[in-house]
């Protein structure tokens, strides 16, 4: 049976050696191959220091902030109709083409990466490194951008107007109550997820791959503690609301809907699917 399969898989005897090898270079890896491209990535990223981790996490935030910026620019540029959003949410996935072509360190992504190692081979150990990944990341990235926001607050590097702007726009968004972030960031943390899984396979298309996937977390009103918590720290630092509401109503929520999106429902269902491949032979 297993002879016969392979056999299936194979690329056409009556191709030359050079078309075998373009089959072979355009058709998509295996999950497994994808699978073990990513838990590899993971491993890489476990055995980084924590210092390593914490500024590359710092700096992701300081990108995922420009996030925010563009969809300001744009929104103050456009009417206030119904097809506004399709044009100011364009600028969501900025933060992110940075932040993931340039390999910096996202939580999101993160949830993951660093999970198939530890879902692989479960241990105390593997936990561990898995705690400390994400506090550095995660700490860097609400410290990057909360320092973006209290550069914006303080009208340091966007002006008095566009400061009014951003004020009216975010002043508009009404905080949801803890259950509805918690619910609204599974997704998120899912697309998340699936966009790491997904990266290997772009062969050059990695910029639309993720400039699509995080326009749909604009679009469907998702919730990303990271680029989330840009907004609400720019609020808070403007005297709008809480830092209660800001941490505990919006980030804490946001932070436990990704994790169990990206976690719970994507890295250990991929690697489920795959438990029975990497358990042959």
């Amino acid at each position: 049976m297993e002879d016969r399969e392979r056999e299936a898989a194979a690329p056409d005897a009556n191709l030359d050696a050079q078309e075998t090898r373009d089959v072979d270079d355009k058709r998509a890896s295996s999950s497994k191959i994808v699978h073990e491209v990513i838990r590899l990535q993971g491993e890489e990223e476990l055995e980084r220091p924590a210092f390593a981790l914490t500024l590359s996490g710092l700096a992701a935030g300081f990108a995922i902030a420009l996030s925010l910026m563009c969809e300001l620019f744009l929104r103050s540029h456009l009417p206030d109709t119904s097809w506004a959003p399709l044009v100011y949410f364009l600028g969501y996935p900025v933060g992110y083409v940075i932040v993931i072509m340039g390999r910096l360190q996202l939580f999101t992504e993160s949830t993951v990466t660093a999970v198939l190692p530890v879902a692989t081979a479960p241990s105390w150990h593997n936990l561990r490194r898995l705690t400390r990944l994400w506090l550095c990341v995660l700490v860097g990235n609400l410290a990057g951008v909360t320092l973006v926001s209290a550069l914006m607050a303080g009208e340091i590097i966007i002006t008095h107007e566009q400061r009014l702007v951003a004020l009216d726009i975010l002043g508009k968004l009404e905080l949801q109550h803890w259950t509805r972030t918690l619910t609204l960031g599974i997704p998120a943390g899912f697309i998340m997820a699936a966009l790491a899984w997904v990266l290997p396979n772009a062969r050059g298309s990695e910029f639309w791959v993720i400039f699509a996937l995080t326009y749909v977390i604009a679009l469907g009103g998702f919730a990303h503690v990271v680029t989330g918590s840009s907004q609400v720290s720019f609020l808070w630092l403007s005297g709008r609301i809480s830092a209660a509401e800001a941490w505990l109503e919006f980030a804490l929520p946001a932070l436990l809907g990704n994790v169990i999106g990206g976690t719970g429902l994507f890295a250990v269902l991929a690697h489920g699917q795959m438990r029975s491949d990497l358990n042959k032979d």
